[in-house]
Order: structure tokens, then C-alpha cells, then sequence
């Protein structure tokens, strides 16, 4: 409630009487003009004086139809606007009087006020008038008493209100009640969002069960150069598998640190490392009792269009769940960290989850929560993002088999060194060849093929192009490297090649070779 509609007369001036009664005017003239000059050019007429509610002819709004209700009295209009005039009140000044022509008003008779009727209360010296009549001397009201009747209005006006609001609150909440149970459209949750229960094979329940055993690793050189990536406990001894080029920069006396999503960190050390299949797996130090390996699935039965949920550090945003689904397999992919080091070859899961930069070495998992591949490449566009040189994630990235990463680190840790599968003979690296081309002589001057190797023993020579290996097509190089590196040493294979313009067929078994010299 506005308090400049209150309605106090406490300090407010009163106007001094008239020495006569005022001469009477048209009462809507004197409204619009209430000092306009008289007809005959004399004086202006002087205003009249407020009229007593309690007298005949008195207008019974919220004040005078010619004075602004700058106060409005004990009945005072509540919430009106300051200076609103009782014209815009309740309608009292258009109201016609008993005997008058309709909206004039009566001028007041000269022996006015009339003597009080029996039973019916006195004016009490109103403003410009005194008990005497008009031309009495002027008399100061007495001062309100304390507690009066104004006072009392406004407490009760406060009581009332706060009775109904308690009223209009408790009403409301009857309807409301009444309408959930009537007919309302809205419906309510039982639970809460804290309660609900992610199912297994939802994208919430798998995230829940392999944060906890997915890692971020740090890793520094001896001169202070490293960056961040992803990595997930393999075995309860504290077995962390991720990429070689995450960890590379700390293999030769370098620092690793291993953190959990529960933000504790462990020290790490690089037991052993793959450059050619991208392969590394950490152990850490003081590694703690409750480890939870992840489950490890079987990438050789995923199908394209199968969902896969993504886990790593993007740009070193820990802990960043996405997902995707399998959009290509056996994608050939040659990758390289950039830094001049040997390039990578896989037969890769391709999935449209976003991998960005700290993805690498996190795991790629199926709609169950199994690792069915460790994410390892990206195909970008050349413009960095996220404030960085590194460019991001266009949907295309690419993850190493779980079947032949699974292998890799069980070598690793059983002996800190790879082991590949081979063919013994040098093909071309070069495009557009419509195979891989066995080279005409080998790296530093070597044979191109090994004598008494596999490839010797199953035939091959010089210049034979290979187009399939078992029912895998083929079309470079890399793509052979590949898809050999899938298979372990003395798995045998059947290789389709090309020599003189005719097609043939032999078979092979695959030998090996331990380490990335």
C-alpha cells in the first residue's frame, strides 16, 4: 500500500475562509477553470471550499469534484496514483444531486450549515468554516486524537488485508489441490531426478560404470614437454592402457601422473610401448586395492550402425562422456603424432562419437559398457579450435580393434617389448598403385624379400602386387600393414595377388618380429 495515498491531514495548510459567501458558478466551469475571471471582468472567483461529507448536497466519493484528492481524507482512495483527482474516483461529481439539474450542484444556502438534525453528528470545524457559518473567524481544528478513528481505519485495512491474503492463500491452494486430483493436465514425477535408476544399457548407466575406471594421464619429457590423453585400468595390478604417442615423451626418463575422476592422482611408469601399433601401457605406482578393470568386449563382432559411447579428456576437459555409433570397420588408417616419429597402421573401428585432442588412448565402448576399441585418430579440417592449433572433432574418428590392442598390451607387459606380425617382404607406401607393390629392393639396401621367409616360402617376388588378404580388399600398402597387424605371428593367411597381368592365389604364415627397430 502506497504511503503518499494514505490520506494524513497532519501538516497540510488550511486554506483561510472567505469574508463572504462565494458567489455561486456553474459547478463544471468552476472544474475545468477554477480561478476564471468573472463575466464582468472583475476579480477571480475564489475556489470553493471542501463541503462536509455529512452535509446536504455533499458529494459522497473519494473527495471534492474540484480539488485533486492530494490526501483524500480518512477515505482516501488506496493505491490511487499521487495527485489523482476525484474524477477519477468512484464517479461521485457526475452523480446528480435531489432537485438539481442533473450534474450541477445545488449553491449552498446562505445560512448554511444548517443546525444539526436530532441524532444526526456535528461538523467538526472543517476547513474554512467554523461552527458560526461562512464568515466566521477561522478556528485551528483540533489536533486528531491518538488512536482515532483514522487510526482505526488503517489498522483494520491492514488486518482485512491480512486476513484475505490468508484467505486468498489457503483458497488457492484448496483449488489447486482440487484441480490436481479434477482433471489438470500436469503431471508429477514419483521420484526425483537423484532417484531414478540408470539402467545398464543406457548411455547414463554405462557412463556410470566406466568413469570410475577411466583415466587422465599427464605426461612429461625430462625437458618439460609432454601434453594430456585418456587411459583405462586393464587388470586389478594397476594396468593402465592407452596410445604410445600419449605417453612417448616419458618413456626415455620422463614423468607420468595418472588421475582418477575422483581426483585422486598416482605416479606411472611406461612398461612398455608399440610406435607401430600405437599402443602403451602404464603401471602405477602404489596402485590402489578397489581397481574395477573395464570389460573388455570383441571388436571382431561389432556391426556398422551399433551405438558406442566415447570417454577421454577433450582439450583437458576430463571425464567427457560422447556418443556415437560404428560407421565404418577395417578403415585403413596411417597415423602419425606429428613429430616426425614413425607413422601408426590400423584396421580401425571408424564411429561419428566426438574425438578431439586428449581423447587418444580413452576406450570406445558398446551399448553394454565392453571396450570394443581405444580410440587413437582423428580425420579433421586444417582449423584449430577451442583456443588451440588443434583441430577438432568433424565425426570422423578412428579407434584401434580391441581384439588386436587386447594382444599388444598382454606382450607388453609380459615383456615390455611388441610383437608383429609380418609377411617378411617390402611393399610400396606410395597411392594409386591398385595394391601393395612389392618393392624391387628393401630399406637400406636389403632384399625386398626376406629369403626363406613366409613370402618367399609362399612364392612371392618383386614387383607382385597383393589385392586381397583373405576377404579383406587390398588397395595400398598401408592397408596390407594393417590388416597383418590384426593377426598374430603364425596365423596363417591367403594372400590374392597380381603378377604379369594375371591373378593368383597363395598361402601364407604369418611370421613375427619383436620391437619397432
Amino acid at each position: 500500500m502506497s504511503t503518499e495515498n494514505e490520506g494524513t491531514s497532519e501538516g497540510v495548510p488550511v486554506p483561510p475562509a472567505p469574508p463572504v459567501p462565494p458567489t455561486p458558478v456553474d459547478a463544471r466551469a468552476a472544474q475545468a477553470h477554477p480561478e476564471h475571471q468573472a463575466p464582468d471582468g472583475g476579480s477571480p472567483t475564489t475556489p470553493l471550499p471542501p463541503v462536509p461529507p455529512n452535509v446536504p448536497g455533499a458529494a459522497q466519493g473519494h473527495g471534492s469534484s474540484q480539488y485533486p484528492a492530494h490526501g483524500g481524507g480518512d477515505r482516501g482512495g488506496y493505491g490511487e496514483p499521487a495527485g489523482h483527482t476525484a474524477q477519477g474516483g468512484h464517479g461521485a461529481q457526475n452523480q446528480p444531486q435531489a432537485g438539481s439539474p442533473s450534474g450541477v450542484s445545488s449553491p449552498p444556502d446562505a445560512s448554511w450549515p444548517p443546525p444539526p438534525a436530532s441524532g444526526t453528528p456535528s461538523y467538526d470545524g472543517g476547513a474554512g468554516h467554523g461552527a458560526g457559518g461562512w464568515g466566521s473567524s477561522y478556528q485551528q481544528p483540533p489536533a486528531p486524537k491518538k488512536g482515532g478513528r483514522r487510526g482505526r481505519l488503517i489498522a483494520t485495512v491492514l488486518l482485512a488485508a491480512l486476513v484475505a491474503g490468508g484467505l486468498g492463500g489457503g483458497l488457492g491452494y484448496t483449488l489447486a489441490k482440487n484441480n490436481d486430483s479434477n482433471g489438470s493436465t500436469t503431471v508429477s514425477s514419483s521420484t526425483s531426478g537423484g532417484n531414478v535408476k540408470r539402467d545398464p544399457g543406457t548411455v547414463a548407466g554405462v557412463a556410470a560404470q566406466a568413469l570410475p575406471s577411466t583415466v587422465t594421464i599427464e605426461a612429461e619429457s625430462s625437458s618439460g614437454e609432454g601434453g594430456t590423453g585418456t587411459g583405462f585400468v586393464f587388470d586389478t595390478q594397476g594396468h593402465i592402457v592407452t596410445n604410445n604417442h600419449v605417453v612417448a615423451d616419458a618413456v626415455d626418463g620422463g614423468k607420468v601422473v595418472v588421475t582418477f575422476p575422483d581426483g585422486k592422482k598416482y605416479d606411472g611408469e611406461v612398461v612398455g610401448n608399440a610406435q607401430g601399433y600405437d599402443v602403451a601401457v602404464i603401471k602405477l605406482r602404489n596402485a590402489p586395492s578397489n581397481l574395477k578393470p573395464l570389460t573388455l568386449g570383441d571388436s571382431d563382432k561389432v556391426a556398422v550402425g551399433d551405438s558406442t559411447i566415447a570417454i577421454g579428456a577433450p582439450f583437458g576437459l576430463s571425464n567427457t562422456v560422447t556418443t556415437g555409433i560404428i560407421s565404418a570397420k577395417n578403415r585403413p588408417v596411417a597415423s602419425s603424432d606429428g613429430a616426425g616419429s614413425q607413422a601408426s597402421y590400423m584396421s580401425a573401428l571408424q564411429t561419428d562419437a566426438s574425438i578431439n585432442p586428449g581423447n587418444s588412448g580413452g576406450p570406445l565402448l558398446d551399448a553394454q559398457g565392453n571396450v570394443i576399441g581405444i580410440n587413437s585418430a582423428i580425420q579433421s579440417t586444417s582449423n584449430g579450435g577451442f583456443g588451440t592449433g588443434q583441430a577438432g572433432s568433424i565425426g570422423l574418428g578412428f579407434a584401434i580393434p580391441i581384439n588386436q590392442a587386447e594382444y599388444v598390451a598382454q606382450e607388453l607387459i609380459k615383456t615390455g617389448k611388441p610383437v608383429y606380425a609380418k609377411i617378411g617382404a617390402s611393399v610400396s607406401l606410395e597411392e594409386g598403385t591398385g595394391g601393395a607393390k612389392i618393392t624391387e629392393q628393401g630399406a637400406a639396401g636389403s632384399e625386398a624379400v626376406d629369403p626363406d621367409g613366409p613370402a618367399d616360402q609362399a612364392g612371392l617376388r618383386p614387383g607382385d602386387v597383393i589385392t586381397e588378404l583373405d576377404d579383406r580388399v587390398i588397395d595400398s600398402g598401408p592397408t596390407l600393414i594393417g590388416e597383418i597387424w590384426t593377426h598374430k605371428p603364425g596365423d596363417e593367411v591367403t594372400l590374392t595377388y597380381e603378377r604379369d597381368g594375371k591373378e593368383q592365389t597363395t598361402e601364407l604364415t604369418l611370421g613375427s618380429r619383436v620391437g619397432d627397430s
